[in-house]
């Protein structure tokens, strides 16, 4: 075992896909950190809206790559996978039993994408002057100059993502080069054996979450994260703190901005599928319950660890 590559499991699948009971479920069975790999949960103050592992799960297992920055302090993908590839180093250098491990758990494709294939995004430092006058411009506007720019990078990038497309764009003014270019890529060391959730009942599910949420304390985080950040925070953009942030407003009923919640959720989560199943190639777990799938992952585990 001593000569073989270091085994990476990946556990990814699209939101309210149930990543986070199995994701401590494994850690806790083969001893490893739940190293975070979805793009909100980076930010402090963002717990309740981005559904982030509660302080009893993160008792129950390790979590990293959790709480980064705050939310007025964005971290680009070139960022994030310097400090996810670090704590995958801390991570693998462990002493283990079945030999060096690392467990990635989220539903950020591009992330993913990233540390598995070996994306080498391109080191351009934010541009604070910059990303000043894209705000001021407003984000319809930024994506329509996206697409004029740089179509390939415009088609992956949701017409809501300010974050992403601020990024694009600051790539393409600080290099001369659009950012769909740029991507160059550097397999990593490792082995990787990919595991999917994308249960059947994933509406439901989302219904629910989403109810759950709400009745958590979203619109009161928001409210939080407005009080102390503005009410302009590209984040508060995102599903569920924009509903939020229009209630609060007074441009929408609870109850329709639970609704329209839901179906902004829907929808990422058939995006989020399209890009696993076109991007990937994950063993799909099957299974109503946490204990099945569970078994089932550990038996890939162990068949990969031979």
């Amino acid at each position: 075992m001593g000569c073989e590559r270091p085994l990476i499991i990946v556990l990814l699948g699209p939101t309210a896909s149930g990543k986070t009971d199995l994701a401590i479920a494994l850690a806790r069975a083969l001893d490893l950190a739940v190293l975070n790999v979805d793009s909100r949960q980076l930010y402090r103050g963002m717990d309740v809206g981005t559904a982030k592992p509660t302080p009893a799960q993160r008792a129950a297992a390790r979590h990293e790559l959790l709480d980064l920055r705050d939310p007025d302090q964005p971290i680009n993908l070139q960022e994030f996978s310097t400090l996810a590839q670090a704590a995958i180093s801390r991570e693998l250098a462990r002493p283990g039993a079945r030999g060096p491990m690392a467990l990635l758990a989220g539903g950020s494709g591009l992330y993913l994408k990233a540390l598995t294939r070996g994306l080498r995004p391109p080191a351009v430092p934010p541009q604070p002057a910059l990303r000043r006058q894209l705000d001021a411009l407003g984000q319809p506007v930024c994506h329509q100059l996206l697409r004029g720019a740089d179509p390939e990078a415009a088609a992956r990038i949701a017409p809501a993502d300010a974050v992403r497309t601020q990024r694009a764009l600051e790539v393409l003014y600080a290099t001369g080069r659009p950012l769909s270019s740029q991507q160059g890529a550097e397999p990593p060391p490792w082995r990787v054996l990919e595991l999917g959730l994308d249960p059947a009942d994933l509406g439901r599910r989302i219904d629910s979450r989403t109810q759950e949420l709400y009745a958590a304390g979203l619109v009161e985080e928001t409210r939080a994260l407005m009080e102390r950040y503005g009410a302009a925070l590209p984040l508060l953009d995102t599903i569920g703190y924009g509903e939020a942030r229009r209630l609060l407003a007074g441009e929408l009923e609870r109850q329709a901005a639970v609704a329209l919640t839901s179906r902004r959720t829907r929808q990422f989560a058939k995006r989020q599928r399209t890009w696993f199943r076109r991007q990937h190639s994950p063993v799909w777990l099957t299974g109503d319950d946490t204990g099945t799938r569970l078994e089932q992952a550990l038996r890939e585990v162990e068949r990969r660890l031979g």
